[in-house]
């Protein structure tokens, strides 16, 4: 097995993409709502994490100004534990950063501190809760906020190449 490589998302990527936000959310966007977000959003940025031909993960977010916000980001079920999301946050917030992005939000479900562990490891804080943000089950997400780093060597992570470890989370909002 080759070592997984991150690369933007190509509209040709998102039958797979859907099936991984399938996988991994129970409010998950459709294969319509990515074609739509690469044709047309020009604040969004999707990547997707692809080993020996097969996208096992994916990411995205979108920077307006000077701020980022995570939209999404999965990992298939048997590529989970093995640092590959960890991989994917800290792509997004170098790419946000070098976009002028300062600071990075998400939303996360409250139940998934999986997630949230992962989120505070790469230095996002709670910063608030919306209620009932999650129509599937009105479950509240937790607001967090990260303050991107002025150089990109401050977002790698040298113990990250290649890799290997575990990130604790296949998806950033829903889990």
């Amino acid at each position: 097995m080759s070592e997984p490589v991150i690369r933007a998302m190509a509209p040709e990527d998102v039958p797979a993409v859907a099936r991984i936000e399938k996988e991994s959310f129970t409010l998950p966007w459709s294969a319509e709502a990515f074609r739509t977000e690469l044709a047309h959003n020009r604040f969004a940025r999707y990547s997707v994490l692809e080993q020996d031909g097969q996208i096992i993960g994916y990411c995205g977010m979108w920077v307006i100004a000077d701020e980022a916000h995570v939209t999404n980001i999965a990992v298939r079920e048997p590529f989970r534990g093995r640092g590959l999301g960890e991989r994917l946050m800290r792509r997004l917030m170098e790419e946000a950063r070098s976009l002028g992005a300062r600071r990075m939000t998400l939303e996360v479900r409250v139940s998934n501190t999986r997630a949230q562990r992962l989120y505070r490891k790469l230095g996002f804080v709670s910063c608030g809760v919306r209620p009932g943000y999650y129509t599937d089950n009105m479950e509240d997400a937790l607001i967090m906020w990260a303050d991107l780093p002025p150089e990109p060597a401050a977002l790698s992570d040298p113990s990250r190449e290649p890799a290997s470890g575990h990130d604790g989370t296949g998806a950033s909002g829903e889990g």
